[in-house]
């Protein structure tokens, strides 16, 4: 295991490392998550095999420091993993990121596109103010005490036996000011950003979710948009067979 400071106390991001050629592969989790158990079993993966493999947990996540001081926005979010690759000495990595993961890559790539040569994206939030069916919007609805005496458990309850297993590493007052800050959205927004960068994107929806709003926009931006078959929302567990050929870029 590995670990950077990523503030101004000694605050630690770690991540678990694979080593291979490069240009690196970065994997970042979602809201409440972890990355090795999100993705470690893709990474393994015979057609993934041989690149240096990133495996990041957000701060107030899985095995990273979770201070009290720190707020959890996105773009503290996407510093704490830059402060990560340059300690690994990282550049042009490929970053693959789930959910709120991906929208700190994005932050990233436009705070430090030095780091980032690709984007995979599962699913990344795109937009402020995701409808209230979002986990995220569901825990910004509690104010913070209130998440974190009562709201916790409640939710770690509701969202079933996968997510409750990394959920419940994350500590609650972190969770809580991620998902704020995930709801609020960066400045400019994510998917303003997205649309204008100049790295090569890939976008994963799966089809239980949906159709992606404003699909086309995206397209017409350069972002490759790709509907997985019978996905949900982790489409890494859903079909890796198709997550993995993202990554690879065999789709």
């Amino acid at each position: 295991m590995r670990q950077a400071v990523f503030d101004g106390e000694g605050s630690r991001i770690r991540w678990t490392e694979a080593p291979g050629e490069e240009p690196a592969r970065v994997y970042l989790h979602g809201l409440g998550s972890m990355s090795a158990a999100y993705h470690a079993h893709i990474a393994a993966r015979p057609e993934l095999a041989g690149r240096r493999s990133l495996f990041l947990d957000l701060p107030g996540h899985g095995l990273s420091d979770r201070p009290r001081h720190f707020g959890y926005t996105l773009e503290q979010h996407a510093d704490a993993v830059a402060a990560a690759l340059d300690t690994a000495e990282v550049r042009g990595a490929e970053l693959i990121a789930h959910s709120m993961g991906g929208a700190v890559a994005i932050v990233l790539a436009h705070r430090r596109p030095e780091l980032v040569s690709r984007l995979v994206l599962a699913e990344a939030n795109l937009d402020a103010f995701p409808p209230l069916s979002a986990g995220s919007s569901a825990i910004a609805t509690y104010e913070e005490d209130e998440f974190v005496e009562e709201g916790y458990a409640r939710v770690l309850e509701a969202v079933g036996p996968v997510w409750a297993a990394t959920m419940r590493l994350a500590d609650p007052r972190a969770l809580h000011r991620s998902a704020v800050g995930l709801r609020r959205g960066s400045d400019p927004v994510m998917r303003t950003i997205l649309e204008g960068l100049g790295v090569d994107r890939v976008y994963l929806q799966g089809e239980k979710s949906g159709e992606l709003q404003d699909r086309g926009l995206l397209e017409e931006a350069g972002v490759r948009v790709l509907t997985v078959t019978g996905a949900g929302h982790n489409i890494m567990f859903d079909d890796p067979d198709a997550f993995a050929a993202a990554v690879a870029g065999n789709l």
